[in-house]
């Protein structure tokens, strides 16, 4: 597409958004009051994340490169390579039965509406503070007390340095997987990072292809957990 039409396109993604916030607000607002109706807010929350999703012109392909299943009834630490800001549909879409809490950007508050419910179901991070960073995973193991599964892009965040297959992981998600003993559920996204860059002049609709890799056990050691998922993310991206 021109860009011309991929700031129209972009532009129906604001509006989109805005209509289904608008009409969830109240639900949404209402239903996080409380912790334990965070599961019931969840029902909404997706509804606008797949609105979002398809409403944009995609579509997603599955494969499961390994026979495990998801248990409705477990907790998970959930994690992807992260190249865009529709990775974040991707992980409620795909688990419609466990209340998810996404580590978001302390700087979406702001956004009116939004931010409102944003600081309800994220726990929030300012990048810039050391404290922040510390304190982020405190909240999320208190989330996860709570019966939320948590999404965590292990890369921190997108390089700048877009030749970057895959940035080196941090330790936060596999310090939780430890902990709380949660298996990790390791997905590679492909294609995003072409159909819907941080670039507004660039993208396309398109099909994206999720990759289930593995569900990986919690063991003590972080680093053999980082590793092996880290492996397995870069594997698919270089191979497929």
């Amino acid at each position: 597409m021109t860009k011309f039409f991929n700031y129209l396109w972009r532009g129906w993604m604001i509006i989109i958004a805005g209509i289904l916030l608008i009409l969830f607000f109240i639900p949404v607002y209402l239903l996080s009051i409380r912790k334990e109706h965070y599961k019931y807010a969840y029902f909404f929350v997706r509804i606008w994340c797949i609105g979002i999703f398809y409403g944009m012109g995609f579509r997603y392909e599955l494969k499961k490169l390994t026979e495990k299943k998801i248990d409705k009834d477990q907790q998970y630490v959930i994690i992807a390579n992260h190249t865009s800001i529709m990775d974040i549909m991707l992980p409620v879409i795909l688990f419609p039965d466990h209340p998810i809490c996404f580590v978001g950007k302390k700087e979406l508050v702001k956004i009116p509406i939004f931010g409102t419910i944003y600081k309800r179901i994220c726990v929030l991070v300012d990048r810039k503070s050391a404290k922040s960073r510390a304190e982020v995973y405190k909240r999320c193991a208190e989330r996860m007390n709570e019966g939320d599964s948590i999404v965590i892009f292990p890369e921190g965040g997108v390089p700048d340095d877009t030749s970057i297959i895959l940035d080196q992981f941090k330790d936060g998600a596999f310090i939780l997987s430890r902990d709380h003993q949660s298996p990790i559920v390791v997905f590679t996204f492909m294609g995003l990072k072409e159909m819907f860059p941080f670039d507004n002049s660039k993208g396309h609709p398109g099909k994206v292809k999720i990759y289930m890799n593995d569900i990986i056990e919690p063991t003590k050691n972080i680093q053999e957990l980082k590793e092996v998922s880290y492996n397995l993310i870069k594997f698919t991206l270089q191979n497929n």
